[in-house]
């Protein structure tokens, strides 16, 4: 049956579910259009394009993992707030995989059609730079721990959501581990960064 009240709002919302079942290179139009119960020509009314669904798709998950993010290192500093960015990170991951990986390219720098996007990747960056900030950092080196942190903990999770993990230990405890060599290696750059208060880990 069509779809009602189809919007802009409507057809990402349906892209989104796609590209949480089937993962981001599943988005097609047509499969838009399958699940709306309309042809795929009526679609242009709401998106000028793929590239433009998938930009927008983009944007949605990384606003998502931002707040998520956000909500989860509010009021935290230092250790804690790293490990709590870590945790969201993975959870939004494992809660949207499909999501989570159309977060993860970068949007163009040059392309004016990628300006919410930026928008969106300037915000996600700023969050997890106030999360780290607490280490004394030089703002060029909070850049490098950010993709440090980030780094890893995305091999971990693609190694997780990919089935990579099949050793009987706890996952949960192996996760842990890797925060807390990811914040030591923090630490190690802060300190080396100059004197500054050490971080304490909240109770």
């Amino acid at each position: 049956m069509p779809r009602a009240g189809l919007s802009p709002d409507a057809v990402v919302g349906l892209a989104l579910q796609i590209v949480d079942d089937d993962g981001p290179g599943s988005l097609t139009l047509a499969k838009v259009a399958g699940r709306a119960g309309v042809a795929t020509p009526s679609l242009y009314k709401h998106v000028g394009s793929l590239a433009a669904l998938r930009r927008a798709v983009a944007t949605v998950a990384v606003r998502e993992l931002t707040a998520a993010a956000s909500a989860a290192t509010v009021g935290r500093s230092g250790p804690d707030a790293v490990r709590a960015l870590g945790r969201a990170w993975r959870d939004y991951a494992l809660a949207h995989p499909g999501r989570y990986a159309a977060t993860q390219i970068g949007p163009d720098p040059d392309d004016p059609a990628d300006a919410e996007r930026r928008e969106a990747a300037a915000e996600s960056v700023a969050v997890a730079a106030a999360a780290l900030r607490a280490f004394g950092l030089p703002d060029d080196g909070l850049v490098d721990a950010v993709r440090a942190a980030r780094s890893a903990i995305h091999g971990f999770v693609t190694l997780e959501l990919g089935g990579g993990f099949r050793m009987p230990q706890d996952v949960d405890r192996s996760f842990e581990t890797l925060l807390d060599m990811v914040t030591a290696g923090i630490a190690s750059l802060g300190d080396a960064a100059g004197p500054h208060p050490h971080p304490k880990e909240k109770a």
